[in-house]
């Protein structure tokens, strides 16, 4: 019997994400709310991070780009 393991080697925190798309950090907490480990999205914790920070894997970044183009589609245009 094989298990099946998890191929992930890295992850983008959700600020560095954030700076990435040009975007406020709170923008793409709020924008993935909804998303699961199977969207890509997993919460990581720090000796000093009691509260622990978002991160993404390869197709999680997707996930936010897409839900960011969404997102700004939805989004009033300013005059």
């Amino acid at each position: 019997m094989s298990l099946q393991r998890n191929k992930v080697h890295h992850v983008y925190t959700a600020g560095l994400v954030a700076k990435r798309l040009g975007v406020d950090a709170d923008l793409i907490d709020e924008l993935t709310l909804d998303l699961e480990p199977e969207d890509g999205v997993i919460w990581v914790y720090g000796a000093d991070d009691d509260d622990g920070t978002t991160a993404f894997t390869d197709d999680g970044v997707e996930a936010v780009r897409l839900l960011l183009e969404e997102y700004k589609r939805g989004a009033p245009t300013k005059t």
